[in-house]
């Protein structure tokens, strides 16, 4: 009796850290993450709002605009990413990560493809949603960018990790995923670096934050 019991909680436990759960936990974690985080009461006046509707607009322009296109998902574009950072520095970190929501959820309108809801939620809504973790260090703003692009890369390795092993082959799926994925978002972020360091951009996310963009809590 004993024995049928403790192979029955094995096999339960078994199945529950199996990759699909675990990855469905954290997927469902850093959704609530988020959720909380923008949720709390927050004042946005019309000029941060305008501003973040013209940073998920500028992104998904720039979304289309590829330099290179992998045939698994995934591209390298023309510093996509920049708006929801450039928003992030100048009206912070809870905004940014408002706006990379968004972001994701359009960035799923242009290319509507998934093999399970937990993908989705950690190809898009989540992993964009965390670009906006730049926010965190607005006056780094390298070293933002860095952040925000290796949360959205961890996103896309777990994913890839878990949801397209099929195509990793013979190859070991950890470093097949890291390969594949680290592939696009390191040259967009190197993009994105790039442009962060000319001076005219640098002045101009100085002039913007003075500007009372950035998001005040409510009582």
């Amino acid at each position: 009796m004993f024995e049928g019991f403790k192979v029955v909680i094995y096999e339960n436990f078994s199945k529950l850290i199996s990759p699909k759960p675990l990855a469905t936990i954290v997927a469902v974690l850093l959704l609530v993450g988020i959720f909380v985080i923008i949720s709390k009461k927050t004042s946005y006046n019309t000029k941060t709002l305008t501003y973040g509707a013209l940073a998920i607009s500028a992104a998904f322009i720039l979304s289309f605009i590829k330099i290179v296109e992998f045939p698994n998902g995934g591209s390298i574009t023309v510093a996509s990413m920049l708006p929801i950072f450039i928003y992030a520095y100048i009206a912070g970190p809870r905004a940014g990560i408002l706006a990379g929501l968004c972001y994701g959820m359009l960035q799923y309108i242009q290319e509507p493809y998934f093999v399970h809801w937990t993908q989705l939620l950690l190809d898009y809504p989540i992993a964009f949603a965390l670009l906006g973790t730049a926010g965190l260090f607005r006056g780094r703003q390298w070293l933002g960018a860095f952040v925000g692009s290796m949360a959205r890369f961890l996103c896309h390795f777990l994913s890839g990790v878990v949801f397209f092993a099929e195509y990793a082959g013979d190859q070991n799926v950890f470093l097949y995923s890291f390969g594949y994925n680290i592939s696009y978002i390191l040259p967009d972020l190197i993009i994105c670096m790039v442009i962060l360091l000319l001076p005219s951009v640098k002045s101009a996310i100085k002039r913007l934050q003075n500007t009372g963009l950035n998001v005040s809590k409510t009582a």
